[in-house]
């Protein structure tokens, strides 16, 4: 891969990153180029005499990578060339196994005539196809699928493209305030055009053949993708222009339906996209997927109590028992995902995905993706890590090293420089502590303790890979008993995909979503109690009673 060439010029005082924008280039960041969110690293191929010394934020990185933000040019005349530093992270498109499903899809055939919702669309080509898109703050995955017999024929997943604009969807709404509608969305499109026609050459199909795309996806991600202002999702009270129409009685439904044609994918002249219901606020159409996936809702009331957890940068729970759905938005933000961690990093080629420490700190076993030398750690080693801790008295529930309290950091790889720290603890457990709200709150509202839990489903990558017991252990997941805890892959992509094949469900759906009830976390009474104690690395209560955080 080539380097951006920087011909310096004027550019003297000036940062790689503003060199980028110069350029025209995307570079992420979240933290406004302070140099805190470690997302704008670059490797700079050529030209390091020319840039200054590396700054106190920079502490951290070795060899040619540098903080675009911090890194200044001193020579005018040099010729520099850097790259934003890119991963291949590993995506989780593996989705739960189910019975094979009754196929009703509004995409049929008759004779020659291909059909949408029973209106002639186009000339048979060969094939009728859909796509599902789990459109994730952080990954994009796809699932390529025949709608005639349902099966599926491919997957595909990458990063999500709008990093630039932050690692969060709150980052990404003041970047579409601050830059203007336009730059996230053609981002995204791009990106899954390129997926599509590399499906499209290496399973020999015509994108026309491609008559529906379901989209899953927060909220603002959503949103985002359809060309929806989603200035007021980021603002009290928090809601979708789309949930605002529906309440107002301008609209029988959050879901949307567009041409592909304006939206600008590519596929056939009248494919029609689809974007799954939002719930509410920012309890998205990622969500909706999830019960597709599951059924959860969607059948008749067994009376068991149910908890699925979508566990991410912005994390949703929802808890259903005797009729009642209750669900629930948690900000936990990218630090489980490699953001505001100095060591942390996406689960790619080099993160450390578990770790077991001695009862003196070392590091006693890891295990690395990709059998390399560890580069960062990934949140499942994360998770590991505090458990690991707290198990040996190694560290406080408040975050704090015992061996000395004034201790600012541990390492843990030596050879690679690899630390981590008190600030790195606190950024943790703020972003558990949101995970802990939600999930003790909506327990607490419907009178469950853990323990009575007869299904607890945990949905996305992150939740796919972590330890149970140590995420129990440190408070991230509630104490429920460990034979109900299902993991259930991919359920978002699985949910898009059922909807594709199954008008019947997409109805389903759409009615039972407006059946459930959505609570603003901020707004219980004791939530900044029950925040404080959910920094804390220690277990849930296993009593949930309405006396407050203490159980």
């Amino acid at each position: 891969m080539s380097g951006r060439r920087v011909f310096a010029g004027a550019a003297e005082g000036r940062t790689l990153f503003d060199a980028a924008d110069t350029l025209g280039y995307a570079v992420a960041t979240s933290c406004g180029r302070a140099g805190q969110c470690h997302e704008c690293i670059v490797e700079v191929r050529a030209g390091h005499a020319a840039l200054a010394a590396r700054t106190e934020p920079e502490s951290f990185l070795r060899g040619d990578y540098r903080l675009a933000c911090q890194a200044v040019i001193e020579d005018e005349t040099a010729e520099i060339a850097f790259e934003p530093l890119r991963r291949e992270p590993r995506i989780l498109t593996e989705t739960r196994v189910k019975p094979d499903q009754a196929l009703d899809p509004l995409v049929t055939r008759r004779g020659d005539d291909v059909l949408y919702d029973g209106e002639v669309v186009d000339r048979y080509r060969g094939r009728l196809l859909g796509l599902a898109v789990d459109l994730g703050t952080t990954t994009v995955a796809l699932e390529l699928v025949d709608l005639e017999d349902g099966r599926t024929l491919a997957t595909r997943a990458f990063e999500n493209p709008q990093r630039f604009g932050g690692s969060d969807i709150m980052h990404r709404i003041s970047y579409e305030a601050d830059v203007g509608r336009g730059a996230l969305q053609n981002a995204v499109v791009r990106a899954l055009n390129q997926a599509v026609q590399a499906l499209a050459r290496e399973h020999g199909f015509h994108r026309r053949e491609i008559y529906e795309i379901a989209v899953a996806g927060n909220s603002t991600m959503r949103d985002i993708l359809f060309g929806v202002d989603v200035q007021g999702i980021g603002q009290k009270p928090y809601k979708s222009n789309i949930e605002l129409a529906l309440i107002a009685g301008r609209r029988s439904t959050t879901s949307l339906l567009a041409d592909t044609r304006e939206i600008g994918l590519v596929a056939g002249r009248r494919t029609k996209v689809y974007g799954l219901p939002l719930i509410a606020s920012h309890v998205g159409a990622d969500t909706a997927a999830d019960l597709a996936a599951l059924d959860f809702a969607l059948e008749a009331d067994d009376g068991k109590a149910r908890m699925l957890i979508d566990i991410g940068t912005n994390t949703e729970v929802l808890i259903g028992v005797g009729g009642r759905l209750i669900a629930a938005s948690c900000p936990a933000g990218p630090a489980f995902e490699g953001g505001l961690v100095t060591y942390g990093m996406p689960a790619a080629a080099g993160a450390v995905e578990r770790i077991r420490l001695d009862a003196t700190g070392q590091v006693a076993e890891a295990g690395v993706i990709g059998d390399a030398a560890p580069v960062g750690l990934c949140g499942s080693a994360l998770v590991d890590l505090l458990a690991e801790l707290r198990g040996h008295e190694l560290m406080t529930a408040k975050g704090v090293f015992t061996a000395d309290r004034r201790q600012k950091d541990i390492t843990l790889f030596a050879e690679q420089g690899i630390t981590f720290s008190k600030q790195d603890i606190g950024n943790l457990g703020q972003a558990k502590a949101a995970n802990y709200c939600g999930q003790f709150i909506l327990l607490r509202s419907l009178a469950i303790d853990p323990a009575r839990l007869d299904h607890v489903y945990l949905a996305g990558g992150f939740a796919n890979y972590i330890d149970v017991e140590n995420a129990i252990a440190i408070g991230l997941l509630a104490p429920a008993r460990p034979e109900v805890v299902e993991r259930v892959g991919n359920a978002a992509l699985q949910g898009a995909r059922e909807v594709l094949l199954s008008a019947t469900k997409r109805r389903r759906l759409e009615d039972a979503v407006r059946r459930i009830e959505h609570i603003e976390l901020e707004t219980t009474e004791d939530f900044f109690e029950i925040f404080v104690d959910g920094c804390q690395f220690k277990p849930m209560p296993d009593a949930l009673d309405e006396g407050g955080a203490n159980g």
